[in-house]
Formats: C-alpha cells, sequence, structure tokens
C-alpha cells in the first residue's frame, strides 16, 4: 500500500490510426482527448512518428491549443522532431525507439549506446522547459545512464510483462520492481507503460514507486465494445485499487 498518488495518462494515437485508415476527420482524436479528460484521465499521451501513420502535427497543435490535460509528447530523437517540440512546447516529451517497419514501440531506448546523441536532445528541451522522460527498458545500465544524461524521468517498458504468458510473469514483474526502486533511489521520477490491459495494470499499479502509468491501444480497443468513458473509468478503478492495497498479486 502507498499513499503516493498515481496518474493516467492516456495515449489517444490509435483514434488517428482510425482515422487514417479512411482520411478525412472521423473520429478525432482530439474529441477522444476531451472524452479522456472528463472520464478521469490525468495527461494526454501522443506518439508523432517520423511516418505520421497515426498522430499529425495538427493533431499535436490542437491537443496543445484545445485540451486542458498536460500533454506528453512521444517522439524519436531526431532534428524534426526536436523543432515540432520546440515550436509547441507540450509539458513532457518522452523519448522512444522509432523503426519504419515496427507495427508498434518492440523495446526501450538504448541510451547506454546512444548517449552522446541523446544528451544534445535531453539538454535543448529541457532548457526549454519541457520535462523529459526516456522510454527504456527496466534494466540497472539504462537506469544509470539515463540518470547520467539528466533525464528527470523514466518510463520502464512494460510489455515483457505483458506479454509474457500468463502464470510466468513473476521474473518480468520482478525486473520493474527493482528497475522502478532503483530509479527512484537515484531521484528520477518513474513512469511505466506498453501493453497493460484490465488482466495487467494492478501489479504494476502497485509499485509504490511508480507515479504515473501510460496506456493506449487496449483502452481505445476496449472502447470500441465498452465505450472509452466507460473503458477508462475501470482502468482508473483496477489503478487505484491496486495502490490502495487491493490488488498487485500475480499469478506465477
Amino acid at each position: 500500500m502507498t499513499d503516493r498518488p498515481l496518474r493516467l495518462g492516456v495515449n489517444i494515437d490509435h483514434v488517428a490510426t482510425i482515422r487514417n485508415a479512411r482520411g478525412g476527420r472521423h473520429p478525432d482524436p482530439v474529441r477522444a482527448a476531451r472524452l479522456a479528460a472528463d472520464a478521469g484521465a490525468d495527461g494526454i499521451t501522443a506518439h508523432l512518428r517520423e511516418d505520421r501513420r497515426y498522430i499529425s502535427e495538427e493533431d499535436i497543435r490542437r491537443l496543445k491549443a484545445e485540451i486542458a490535460l498536460p500533454l506528453n509528447l512521444e517522439m524519436a530523437a531526431t532534428d524534426e522532431m526536436l523543432g515540432i517540440a520546440l515550436a509547441t512546447r507540450p509539458l513532457a516529451a518522452c523519448l522512444v525507439p522509432e523503426k519504419r517497419a515496427e507495427l508498434t514501440t518492440e523495446g526501450g531506448l538504448d541510451v547506454a549506446a546512444n548517449h552522446g546523441h541523446l544528451g544534445p536532445v535531453i539538454k535543448a528541451l529541457s532548457d526549454a522547459g519541457i520535462r523529459v522522460s526516456l522510454f527504456i527498458d527496466p534494466d540497472p545500465v539504462q537506469i544509470a545512464v539515463a540518470h547520467a544524461l539528466g533525464a528527470p524521468v523514466v518510463e520502464l517498458h512494460t510489455g515483457a510483462y505483458c506479454d509474457a504468458v500468463e502464470g510466468h510473469r513473476s521474473d518480468a514483474l520482478e525486473r520493474l520492481r527493482s528497475a522502478a526502486k532503483r530509479a527512484a533511489a537515484l531521484g528520477l521520477e518513474v513512469h511505466a507503460g506498453h501493453g497493460l490491459t484490465f488482466e495487467t495494470v494492478r501489479p504494476v499499479a502497485a509499485i509504490p514507486e511508480v507515479v504515473e502509468l501510460n496506456i493506449g491501444h487496449f483502452l481505445i480497443g476496449e472502447a470500441i465494445f465498452a465505450g472509452l468513458d466507460s473503458t477508462i473509468h475501470r482502468m482508473r478503478a483496477l489503478m487505484d485499487d491496486a495502490r490502495s492495497g487491493g490488488g498487485g498479486t500475480v499469478a506465477v
């Protein structure tokens, strides 16, 4: 049990994915962000990819102008994306790895191998007043380098835990717990996300050092059947229950 509040960031990328399948303006990701805000989200996350498969620059501009919640811009550490972030000034920018052929982000950013490139990007964003987070695997080396680079936040990639066969998630969950504790001890703010569902969210929400979960694909997919507000309400309730001591266990 912990009294530390747990925020929910809702990623609205895949509303744009559906829109882009036919072109036009429907469904509108900004409308989804408004619904998410009304349903209890604490922030909105959007990933402006280099190939623009989801969100567009216009979506980012509208989200920043029309939504009262904080905007977390997921982005590759490229000159193009840095320029867009500096022009848009979201509250936060989460640096993520990006490959053209991938369906979704396949793993954490290798900050240890790319520290020379990432350092100036982190500094430029930070100097502009944008809170920088690094999306990394729950690995001690990656955490240490993230801290050395001066990023104030790390977001732990939960994909390995979520993708593990039920009954065999304990090792992946323990890596998340250990990484969160290590990062917090260094003074880093700890977020987590990728692949979280109703079935997998409780144990991660129960990790006391984690202060924010970013969830998107599952919420948008489930909203097709239950509605976005109902889906977010249920996710929020599961997170809060786990945080208060009502959950956090996992079958092993």
